[in-house]
């Protein structure tokens, strides 16, 4: 599908399922194929997976693509928590306990890289095999030393005023221009994307859904739970992961750790890779699509052999 296409709400079916009480709504497409879960970041939504989710399909998937609770078209959940072990938890029982799926992959960026390392040891079994980019790690002291483990500071301004500020941060945003152009600015200037990735049209489609302010200070709540400020349903399932991974890395990001690939190498033992991608940065999947979607597809290819 050309970017044209792509460009739109209503690019995909969107399907909805009452999870954990509230409502979660999601894209799934190749209903019948190995259950492949795409699990997006911030400041993104499933809208994010809409270069791969054809092309997953057509290897082979059933890709199931939610929007996380409080973005994007999902519900905000009275409970108030937006921790991993939440987002987990409501994975598992989309996934799981509502589709029916016993066995699945996953691939997850940016906090979808986060959310899927607790997935899959908080319910051992379920994920067979995960691909994971440019995404938060566990801090391994002696693995680790040596490596560069944090972002450039003047990177993490945005991180400091969401997870400590967040309602004063939205006052200054009072205006639906004002709220999409500060997202807007993750696309273009802010260099999280390696430059020129991004066309306008692409930045409008994909800034749209945090036009609503509410649902704007709600993916601020990711932030709140990572700092303290707000609490957490239970602690994080974190630390090293021995589900088989594949590992990629766009490097043009400011925003993660320099030495990503090799952090995750040491994170994640049974890996492959870690292969650093040319002209990409943190929006990997959007970035360099048809990369991840072939090698996604390789990665997986005696799991899709047994559906045919």
């Amino acid at each position: 599908m050309a970017d044209a296409e792509l460009l739109r709400a209503d690019a995909f079916p969107i399907e909805q399922a009452s999870v954990r009480g509230f409502t979660m709504r999601f894209v799934r497409a190749g209903i019948g194929g190995f259950p492949l879960l795409l699990i997006h970041g911030w400041p993104e939504t499933k809208r994010i997976w809409y270069r791969n989710i054809a092309p997953l399909v057509a290897a082979g998937f059933e890709v199931i693509a939610p929007d996380l609770r409080g973005f994007g078209d999902s519900d905000i959940p009275a409970d108030g928590f937006f921790d991993l072990a939440a987002h987990a938890r409501d994975l598992y029982a989309l996934v799981h306990d509502g589709l029916g799926h016993q066995q699945i992959v996953v691939v997850g960026g940016d906090l979808g890289g986060a959310i899927l390392q607790d997935l899959g040891m908080r319910f051992p079994g379920f994920v067979v095999r995960q691909v994971v980019f440019n995404s938060p790690l566990p801090y391994l002291r002696e693995e680790h030393r040596g490596l560069r483990t944090r972002p450039a500071m003047e990177a993490a301004d945005y991180y400091l005023r969401q997870g400590t500020g967040a309602d004063s941060l939205l006052a200054e945003l009072s205006t639906e221009l004002l709220r999409r152009d500060y997202i807007a600015a993750f696309y273009g200037h802010r260099f999280w994307a390696s430059p020129g990735t991004f066309t306008s049209a692409a930045v409008t489609f994909l800034s749209e859904p945090f036009a609503d302010p509410a649902k704007l200070r709600a993916g601020w709540g990711n932030y709140e739970s990572a700092m303290g400020t707000r609490p957490q349903s239970e602690p994080p399932l974190w630390g090293k992961n021995t589900i088989p991974t594949l590992i990629l890395f766009g490097p043009d990001d400011h925003v993660i750790y320099p030495d990503f690939d090799e952090m995750a190498a040491r994170v994640f033992p049974e890996h492959i890779g870690p292969f650093r991608l040319s002209r990409c940065g943190h929006f990997l999947q959007w970035e360099q699509a048809h990369v991840l979607n072939q090698t996604v597809r390789y990665f997986c290819a005696d799991l899709l052999a047994r559906r045919r």
